[in-house]
């Protein structure tokens, strides 16, 4: 086992109604205005929004709105969130949806606090992160995982580019979780949600030569968890117990908990990021295209973890580890498929003509134009990711 530091600070207020503790959350955050983000107008037609304004205001909170957040969430609009907080001199972010949401209020953040800067040179690392504001999560969409992790996105539109940054300052100093929310979600948000929580996971697991057993257990139980409850949830989604299992994956899926010892390697992510910049897929549905060929792509490097995988998650029996490992790989296909989910590029993207000069795109956008080799577990550089590409054209 490496060494490793872990940082979890997020207080969570989970189960029934909680929603109506924000304005106590808040309080306890130290926070008197609030800027709240949300995204389209379902958090209003809902009256989730109301109950959260409502709560805020019993606690004596001055708040105002920031709506429009965006799936895949863009650079433009976050700087608007920027003006927006300084002009209302907010001294907490709060974010009422999904990922996207979180992460976008999380940009707003650290660009109001640093107003001197560009935040794309924040973003890009031009600029140091010293500082940022507080940031609360009410959540509404379990996927991303933003809600207790470290890492947020953004889309940079004017230059194609989606990336990510890691720091301290993107932990939420709390996060509010109803799992009655997720009921009304749309079946293709709940299965992109669950893919999501799954890759995230998956992305800090398959790394060869490294003893991790307590981790690895709970890789393992939760990718189990996911898959029980998340068969359940698409049938039935007011399944309350189904819905918190799935929510309670979601958060310990991505605050850094299933990569203690071993880190992370996020190369499926990159490939989809590429696929998402360009052609703004849903996240999960970039990630479930590409996962299958990207397993088969690395397996042969990394045979032991892959039938480790298949045994521990898939039950599958078969004592040959490379036979065993193919078996994972189909059965989580199969999965993704069972719920809807796209498992190649021609299911994601019908009408695209996916050819050459696209391939190159992508593959140059995930490399950064090549200069940086993806995965712990076989280098990738442009060459190697535009093989995957092609590999996720035909599954």
């Amino acid at each position: 086992m490496n060494n490793f530091e872990i940082y979890t600070p997020t207080k969570v207020y989970f189960g029934h109604g909680s929603e109506e503790r924000t304005g106590e959350a808040v309080k306890a955050a130290g926070a008197a205005k609030v800027l709240l983000v949300y995204g389209g107008g379902s958090v209003k037609k809902s009256g989730l929004l109301e109950r959260v304004e409502k709560s805020l205001a019993d606690n004596d909170i001055a708040f105002e709105e920031f709506g429009g957040a965006k799936p895949n969430p863009t650079l433009a609009h976050a700087e608007e969130g920027v003006k927006k907080a300084l002009e209302n001199k907010a001294d907490l972010i709060l974010a009422v949806g999904g990922g996207s949401t979180i992460d976008t209020a999380k940009a707003i953040a650290h660009g109001a606090a640093n107003s001197e800067h560009a935040l794309w040179d924040i973003w890009t690392k031009k600029v140091p992160l010293t500082k940022s504001i507080p940031v609360g999560a009410v959540l509404t969409i379990a996927a991303a995982g933003s809600e207790m992790s470290d890492s947020a996105v953004l889309t940079n539109e004017a230059l194609g580019v989606k990336s990510g940054i890691n720091t301290d300052f993107n932990r939420c100093r709390f996060a509010i979780m109803n799992p009655e929310l997720l009921y009304t979600l749309p079946d293709n948000q709940t299965a992109a949600g669950i893919t999501d929580i799954m890759m995230h996971t998956m992305e800090r697991y398959f790394i060869q030569g490294i003893n991790c057993d307590m981790t690895d257990e709970i890789a393992e139980g939760l990718l189990r968890t996911v898959i029980k409850n998340g068969r359940i949830v698409m049938k039935k989604k007011d399944d309350y117990d189904a819905q918190a299992e799935i929510m309670w994956c979601s958060s310990l899926s991505h605050n850094n908990l299933t990569e203690c010892g071993r880190g992370k390697d996020f190369s499926v992510h990159k490939l989809g990021h590429a696929l998402s910049a360009i052609f703004d897929y849903t996240h999960g549905a970039s990630l479930s295209a590409v996962w299958g060929s990207w397993a088969r792509y690395q397996y042969t490097e990394a045979t032991e973890r892959f039938a480790q995988y298949a045994r521990k998650v898939w039950g599958i029996s078969e004592a040959d580890d490379k036979a065993a490992a193919v078996k994972g790989i189909e059965a989580t296909e199969e999965f993704f498929t069972g719920i809807g989910m796209p498992i190649s590029l021609k299911e994601i993207g019908p009408d695209v003509d996916w050819n050459d000069e696209v391939i190159e795109k992508l593959s140059m956008k995930a490399t950064m134009n090549d200069t940086v080799k993806l995965s712990r577990i076989k280098p990738l550089g442009a060459a190697e990711v535009a093989e995957i590409y092609r590999m996720a054209l035909d599954r």
